[in-house]
Parts: C-alpha cells; structure tokens; sequence
C-alpha cells in the first residue's frame, strides 16, 4: 500500500512539475512577445514611413521637375495638327541647346531639392566613387553636378567636362574655383557635342560617365556609339539616367502625357527607353538597377570592341 500510493504521489509530483513547466514557458513566451511586440510594431511603422516618403519623393519629384504647363498642348509628343495648324513638338525640336543656355543660372537651385529627397546625390556618389578610374571622360556635364563626387587623385588621374552649352560650363568653372588649385589641376571643362567627340582620339579614356544626359542628346544612340569610340576596351561606360518605367505602366503613361511640358521646360525627353537605347548603340551591359518605381537607371557598361 505505501508503495502504491508513493507511486501515484509521485505520478501527481511528475504531473504537477510539468503543468508548472509549460505554465514559466507559456509565460516566459507571452512574455517575450509582449516585450518584442513594441518593436515590431515600431519597425512596421518604419518601413510604412519610409515607403510613405519614397513614394512622395518620387511623385514630388516628378511634379516639381516638370512644373509650368502652360498650354492645353504640351501633352502631345509628336508634331501635331490641331484645325490645320501645327503644334510645335519640344520632344523632336533639335534646338535643345537653347533652352540650357536659357535655364543654366537656375538650373541647380531648381533641381537641387528634387535630387537631396530623391536620393539622386547618393546615387552619383556610389556610380563614381566604385566605378570611375583612371582618365575620365564626362559627356552632358552641364553645371557641374558630379564635381566633388570623383574618388582621389589615386584612382582618378585626370577628368574632362563636356557639354554643349558653354552657359552651363560656366556654372561648372565657377565650382571649380571653389577647389584647392591642387584638386583643381586634374579637371578640365571644354565646350563639345557629345555626338561628334572630334577633339579626342579612339580609345583615349578608361572610364565614360553621362548622368541623365541620354534625356537631352537627339541622338541617344549615336552618343553611346561615339562614347564607345573613345573609351579604352577595358574601360567602363557609367550611366545614371531617367526614362520610362518598366514595372508600373502608369508611371510610364504619366510621363508620355506630361513629356511634351518637360521637354519645354528643360530640354529632356523624360520618357525614353533606356535599356532599349544601351542595347541599340550595342554596349555590353554588365549591370542594370532602376530606383524610383524604374525611372531611374544605374548602369555599368563595357565598349563592344
């Protein structure tokens, strides 16, 4: 008998050891989930937020980059009759040049903002700071936006400027005055049409950077030919440019209605088809990421020679 009933005294111990067990571990986990809820929570909050502010900075962007429409027209994209008479089409109009020699004293406090929220600033950071080497080459430099960005004397011995407006170079040079004469020493700025590079001779660069100016060239595919021209074959070709958006076709159809209006404003055809572009002047694509919903992109190419 006292064997039977320790037996069952025992069984009960047994029996109450492990509801007490599950009992601490039960808590301990509601505890842990109590205290990792917080978190949780906060981190989903985070990530909404920083949605919430990348989806606004894009839209803000494009809104503020293309801002002053002032004709029922500027929707179209092609030269247009409209009761007989012809709409003047900015997206074909050859004469770009003019409208940056109009808008070069402002160009950089207008855009300025736009690129900080956007993150454009960081973006050209990283596209030189790993990939620009040796002697550089910069097409469509415009004012000079990239100045400051070039890794050391190191790993860039010397850069030259080009653009086809000599009022935005002007913008550039007073940056560079800004510079050490030491820093200054390895920069060069020239007046050049990115399409016809006859000042520089075959495979005279290692390295070929154009940041949104495949936007502002008439001939996108003959600059990228010419580019190839001049870049060394074991060179790079950088390119950090807009166009139309692969992955939401909405966004594409927005800029296709509001292209005409940004080409008068600024020159850019905003809704290109970039990778189509690169593939047509026949580069050798090594890297492509797009930013903004894929109106941004980050390419790294090597000449096809």
């Amino acid at each position: 008998w006292q064997k039977k009933h320790s037996h069952k005294k025992d069984k009960r111990f047994k029996l109450s050891t492990t509801l007490t067990s599950i009992k601490n571990r039960l808590s301990f986990f509601t505890l842990c989930v109590a205290m990792s809820l917080p978190t949780y929570i906060r981190r989903a909050g985070l990530v909404a937020g920083a949605g919430t502010v990348y989806i606004g900075a894009v839209y803000l962007g494009l809104q503020l980059y293309g801002v002053g429409c002032k004709h029922p027209d500027d929707h179209l994209t092609s030269t247009a009759t409209t009761s007989g008479n012809k709409v003047k089409s900015y997206v074909f109009d050859p004469r770009r040049t003019a409208t940056f020699q109009r808008i070069a004293h402002a160009y950089d406090d207008e855009i300025a903002k736009d690129e900080f929220v956007m993150g454009i600033n960081l973006l050209r950071r990283a596209l030189l700071y790993f990939h620009a080497r040796g002697d550089v080459l910069e097409v469509g430099a415009g004012t000079g936006r990239n100045l400051g960005y070039y890794p050391g004397k190191s790993t860039v011995r010397k850069i030259v400027l080009t653009d086809s407006s000599d009022k935005m170079l002007l913008r550039a040079k007073d940056k560079l005055k800004c510079m050490s004469a030491s820093e200054r020493e390895r920069y060069e700025i020239i007046e050049a049409n990115a399409e016809n590079l006859q000042l520089f001779g075959d495979n005279s660069f290692d390295t070929i950077v154009d940041t949104f100016g495949l936007c502002s060239f008439d001939d996108p595919v003959k600059v990228l030919k010419e580019l190839q021209r001049v870049c060394r074959p074991d060179g790079k070709i950088l390119l950090l440019e807009h166009g139309r958006s692969k992955s939401y076709e909405g966004l594409s159809g927005y800029l296709d209605k509001h292209a005409e209006r940004h080409a008068k404003n600024w020159g850019c055809v905003w809704n290109r088809d970039i990778d189509k572009i690169v593939k047509e002047a026949g580069l050798n694509m090594e890297k492509l990421d797009t930013w903004h919903f894929g109106t941004t992109y980050y390419i790294i190419c090597k000449p096809s020679k």
